[in-house]
């Protein structure tokens, strides 16, 4: 879930964020064409800068860039994307997203709907949210997947910047194949969330993240349940098969590098990766 934020030409005066913050949908539609993957609709708003990267192969690459400091605390925010039969869209970021305190005490939220059609392909691989002091922001993926959809998903979350106490984050995970539901997970982390730095859930570590891959290879050979992580007790992932040709990998670390360490590992278990895809999240010439 992420976009980024920078400074860019394009960014907003001071009357262009109310005082109830910025209302924006970005968009993206995926459509199969001549043996490629065409993007008929790219359109930005907001925060949101979509570029237009080029393909690998059939498959169609955008990176987000953001436009202005988003989300802060106020802002509503909503992604859609549709790659519809036979598409396939990877999509990145190019650089961190930075929530932060707002001009409200309102709470900002970001909605992120991803429809993936019948033999299509998406890679959702961004870079990673960063919760500084004082920000309270609450997520949503609601993700409808076809029966033959394919689908990698990577979220990551640091807790706090260097030196400073973490902010609050909510996140909802919904994920439905076929019309029923494969995954439905919620998680809070931060200030006034009872036992979120306990034992039992980061144990003291300021990062975590997700990756989700859903494949129907894995109705014939699904991984295994596996624990990775090296010799730091306090860096640890697990991948765990879910009922249904998914798996899911939770991974929590001390800190950022550590923490896409571990899921670069368990992206590199899988034996059967997306066929013409690559894990590969590097934002290449546009």
């Amino acid at each position: 879930m992420t976009l980024t934020t920078c400074t860019h030409p394009k960014t907003a005066s001071a009357t262009d964020r109310t005082a109830v913050g910025v209302r924006a949908t970005a968009r993206i539609l995926a459509a199969a064409r001549s043996g490629t993957t065409a993007l008929p609709v790219l359109d930005g708003d907001g925060p949101f800068e979509l570029r237009r990267l080029r393909s690998l192969g059939t498959q169609a690459r955008v990176c987000i860039v953001g436009a202005m400091s988003a989300p802060l605390g106020g802002d509503r925010l909503r992604f859609e994307v549709t790659v519809q039969q036979g598409a396939a869209l990877h999509i990145t970021s190019a650089a961190a997203t930075l929530a932060l305190r707002g001009p409200t005490s309102a709470p900002a939220t970001y909605d992120v709907h991803l429809t993936v059609g019948d033999h299509a392909r998406l890679h959702w691989l961004p870079k990673p949210l960063i919760c500084a002091a004082g920000s309270d922001l609450r997520q949503t993926w609601t993700i409808d997947l076809a029966p033959s959809a394919r689908l990698v998903l990577r979220e990551e979350q640091i807790l706090g910047r260097t030196g400073e106490p973490p902010g609050h984050v909510t996140t909802r995970l919904t994920v439905r194949r076929g019309g029923r539901t494969l995954l439905d997970q919620q998680a809070a982390y931060g200030p006034g969330e009872p036992g979120w730095d306990g034992p039992a859930v980061l144990a003291g570590n300021r990062a975590t993240g997700q990756l989700l891959v859903v494949d129907p290879a894995f109705e014939e050979n699904a991984p295994e349940v596996r624990l990775l992580g090296g010799a730091r007790q306090d860096s640890q992932a697990v991948l765990t098969p879910l009922a249904g040709p998914a798996t899911l990998v939770t991974a929590v670390a001390p800190d950022s590098r550590l923490l896409r360490r571990l899921l670069n590992t368990a992206q590199h278990t899988y034996r059967q990766p997306f066929t013409g895809l690559t894990f590969n999240d590097a934002v290449p010439p546009a």
